[in-house]
C-alpha cells in the first residue's frame, strides 16, 4: 500500500474512532501558528493577487496552498463572458484559482514557476483526464509588468521543447468569480480528520483561513517535501499528546 493510502486510511479510521468515543462532546483542536504561517491583512503589508487556470480548480487551488508567502487561495471562474457563472453553467470561463500573496515574500515570477511546473502546458483542450475548454491553461494578468513576465516565461517554457506547442493563453484579467462553497478547499474537505484538527471552521472562515489554505495543499500531498514532513510531524505530535484539546496559540 502506498504511503498516501496508508495516511488516508489512518486518518479515516482515527476520525471514526475519535468521533465515536467523543460523541456529544464539543471538541476544538488547532494547529500551531508555526505551521500555518499566517500573514494578516495590514495597510503596512498589502497583499497582491494573481489568477491562473491549469486544469481542475480542485487541484489547482491545492497546488499554491503551501507556497511560502501565499496567504489564501480561492477556486473560481475567469476568462469568459458569462455573468455569474456556475459549476454546471460556466459558459466560456475557465476553472481558475485566485492566489493572494505577500509580494515581500513571494513574487509573480515565482508563482509563474509553480504554474508551469504543476501542469502540462502542451496538452490541448484539457488537463489529464479532464477534457474541455473549461480546463484550458491560462495566465491572467493585472498589469503591463505581469504581462511582460508571463510572456517571457511562456517563451522560456517553449524553448524546453520545440516538438509540441505550448497552448497556454495569456489574457488580461476581467472579473474573477469565486466558485460555489462545495468547491473551496476541496482536497482538505476529503479529510474530516484534518477539518476536526482545526476546529471544524464555518465555511466562510475556512475559505479565508491561511491555515486551511496550507492544509489544503498538504491534504493533496502537494506541499514541498520539507513542509509536508513538518505538518506530518505536527499532526503526529497532537495524536501522541492525546485528546481532546490542543489550545489555540
Amino acid at each position: 500500500m502506498a504511503s498516501s493510502e496508508k495516511r488516508n486510511l489512518f486518518f479515516n479510521l482515527f476520525f471514526i474512532f475519535f468521533s465515536t468515543s467523543l460523541l456529544n462532546k464539543a471538541v476544538c483542536i488547532r494547529i500551531s501558528n508555526q505551521i500555518s504561517d499566517p500573514i494578516a491583512d495590514s495597510p503596512d503589508r498589502p497583499l497582491k493577487s494573481a489568477v491562473f487556470a491549469l486544469g481542475s480548480f480542485w487541484r489547482s487551488e491545492a497546488v499554491f496552498g503551501c507556497i511560502k508567502g501565499v496567504v489564501r487561495t480561492t477556486a473560481g471562474y475567469a476568462g469568459g463572458t458569462k455573468t455569474n457563472p456556475e459549476y454546471r453553467k460556466l459558459g466560456d470561463h475557465a476553472e481558475s484559482v485566485q492566489v493572494e500573496y505577500d509580494p515581500t515574500i513571494v513574487g509573480f515570477r515565482q508563482l509563474l514557476d509553480v504554474f508551469w511546473s504543476s501542469h502540462d502546458s502542451r496538452q490541448v483542450f484539457g488537463q489529464g483526464p479532464d477534457v474541455g475548454n473549461q480546463y484550458r491553461s491560462c495566465i491572467f494578468t493585472n498589469s503591463t509588468e505581469e504581462l511582460r513576465l508571463a510572456t517571457i516565461s511562456k517563451e522560456r517554457e517553449q524553448l524546453k521543447s520545440r516538438s509540441n506547442i505550448v497552448t497556454t493563453q495569456i489574457q488580461q484579467l476581467g472579473l474573477f468569480y469565486p466558485a460555489e462553497p462545495d468547491h473551496q478547499k476541496f482536497e482538505l474537505k476529503q479529510h474530516p480528520f484534518l477539518l476536526q484538527l482545526i476546529g471544524n471552521m464555518a465555511e466562510e472562515e475556512l475559505e479565508r483561513s491561511a491555515l486551511a489554505t496550507k492544509l489544503n495543499g498538504y491534504a493533496a500531498e502537494l506541499c514541498p517535501p520539507k513542509t509536508q514532513k513538518q505538518i506530518d510531524s505536527r499532526v503526529n505530535e497532537i495524536i501522541r499528546k492525546g485528546w481532546p484539546v490542543l489550545r489555540d496559540i
